[in-house]
């Protein structure tokens, strides 16, 4: 199954995004003593549940019609229209401790939030806060405009870089939902049949970010996405138009230019990594600090950012199939399925094995049925 990246599988040993942050940032790797913290005491409760539900605290026996409660308040409503609060409900349905409320973007209330203050990057803001408030000082916006924020139901869909998509001509299909994300540099403009033209928002890191700046999109979102402490120094760069001083600490070259105004940038809310990464699909603690096989895909993060802030959430993209070694990788490319390699920051069969559950219970809809 083709997850999105956070990184690049192929041509590489292990995963960059980890191997810089090590050589880069060891003095901020310090394991975390004392007391039990509140992101261990949630995942600890999470493995002590009833025999009805796995480790992770889901039930094992997913279905997709729904649950009485939900056949009552959703059942009636015609076909296509939204369903104000579904995703969530469907979540909560297979996942009791879901809880809904959790703000896509990074506000001015940042340090008030107690799930990302004492972890740090990608999990947390621990030794960022200074920059961040910096940085959101200039861009003073916090959600994703009048329009969509007003919207009492929207619909969401994460369109992701697999092969799977090429030829299957979703475009239109894609376009039709109210809010359209996409993943670091995969382009649109030569692939509108089949991926659509329309882009709400794109999140990246970054190593990941679109370096030529006539192939952004003209009225995106640009949400940017830490996975170490010197990824902030270079969002500030790109906030307030400064030269890059310097590329030490990345693990490939990065955009020295974001053609968007401060207005028109976003810090997505590092919980999402986090919650995907211990509560989700069970990656390992490792004190709360990146290491090998514990950092959840781009892509998997971005879908667990729409449970919470989303009323119904598709995929397309997702998948791929390593029985077809020379099928094509990414729909915009021609580097095969054979090229992949395994990564050193992720546990692709773990995340695997998470979607699938969202999948068989329908609290997403995957479109290209890579999942």
């Amino acid at each position: 199954m083709y997850l999105l990246h956070s990184c690049i599988y192929y041509s590489k040993p292990f995963c960059a995004v980890g191997f810089a942050y090590f050589l880069s940032f060891s003095g901020f790797i310090r394991p975390c003593y004392g007391k039990i913290s509140e992101l261990e005491n949630d995942i600890n409760v999470g493995r002590i549940v009833s025999s009805g539900y796995d480790k992770q605290g889901f039930l094992l026996q997913l279905e997709t019609k729904l649950p009485p409660e939900l056949a009552y308040k959703y059942g009636n409503l015609s076909e296509g229209v939204c369903k104000p609060g579904y995703a969530a409900a469907k979540m909560t349905s297979i996942y009791p401790k879901f809880v809904k409320k959790a703000p896509m973007f990074l506000d001015r209330n940042f340090k008030q939030h107690t799930k990302i203050k004492n972890y740090l990057p990608p999990f947390g803001i621990k030794t960022q806060e200074r920059i961040i408030d910096n940085i959101l000082t200039e861009t003073k916006s916090f959600g994703l405009g009048e329009d969509l924020d007003s919207l009492s139901c929207k619909r969401c869909i994460i369109v992701g870089n697999g092969g799977i998509l090429y030829n299957k001509s979703l475009g239109s299909r894609i376009d039709e939902y109210d809010v359209v994300v996409r993943l670091n540099g995969a382009p649109v403009a030569d692939y509108k049949r089949d991926v659509g033209t329309k882009t709400t928002l794109r999140i990246t890191y970054p190593e990941g970010a679109i370096q030529k700046s006539e192939q952004y999109e003209g009225d995106s979102l640009f949400v940017f996405s830490a996975f170490k402490p010197i990824d902030f120094k270079w969002l500030k760069n790109m906030v307030f138009k400064e030269k890059l001083e310097g590329t030490e600490g990345f693990w490939k070259s990065v955009a020295q230019h974001v053609p968007r105004k401060p207005a028109e940038m976003r810090i997505l809310n590092p919980y999402f990594i986090q919650e995907a990464a211990f509560q989700f699909i069970g990656l390992p603690f490792n004190n709360g600090l990146m290491g090998k096989g514990n950092i959840p895909t781009l892509g998997t993060v971005a879908i667990t950012m729409a449970l919470h802030n989303c009323d119904e959430v598709a995929v397309a993209g997702f998948g791929y199939d390593m029985t077809s070694p020379q099928a094509p990788l990414h729909y915009y490319e021609s580097v095969k399925m054979s090229a992949i390699k395994e990564s050193w920051t992720h546990n692709i069969a773990k995340e695997k094995e998470f979607l699938r559950k969202l999948v068989k219970a329908n609290v997403i809809t995957d479109l290209t049925k890579g999942i």
